[in-house]
């Protein structure tokens, strides 16, 4: 027999309080979060402390963290969101993609190359 995947007890809309919008805005799939604070802030939420907790120990994307937590990356963002707002976890942008290089420029560094042998 196959082991039944467990269920949250909670649905994720508890999770955001039953919001439709977070405060904050600006967070991505990808914005890169982190706790600054070695102590635990006083009197979360169960579900923004497992956020807090997951992050102390170093960053994470709102997609990470939403893995980890099981929850959508919709509810994650209302959590990070919340924390960002009251100082326990700080938001960064997501790193831009870099710019494709230009092909000739290679082409040429790598005839160069050549040459020298």
């Amino acid at each position: 027999m196959t082991a039944v995947p467990r269920r949250r007890m909670v649905p994720a809309y508890l999770a955001t309080g039953g919001r439709s919008r977070p405060g904050t805005k600006g967070f991505e799939r990808l914005t890169v979060l982190f706790a600054d604070r070695a102590d635990p802030p006083e009197a979360l939420d169960p579900e923004h402390r497992r956020l807090w907790e997951l992050l102390r120990p170093g960053a994470l994307t709102v997609v990470e963290a939403a893995a980890h937590l099981s929850l959508p990356v919709s509810a994650t963002v209302f959590l990070a969101a919340d924390l960002v707002e009251a100082g326990c976890l700080h938001a960064r942008a997501p790193i831009p993609r870099a710019q494709q290089t230009d092909r000739s420029i290679v082409e040429r560094l790598l005839v160069g190359l050549r040459a020298l042998r």
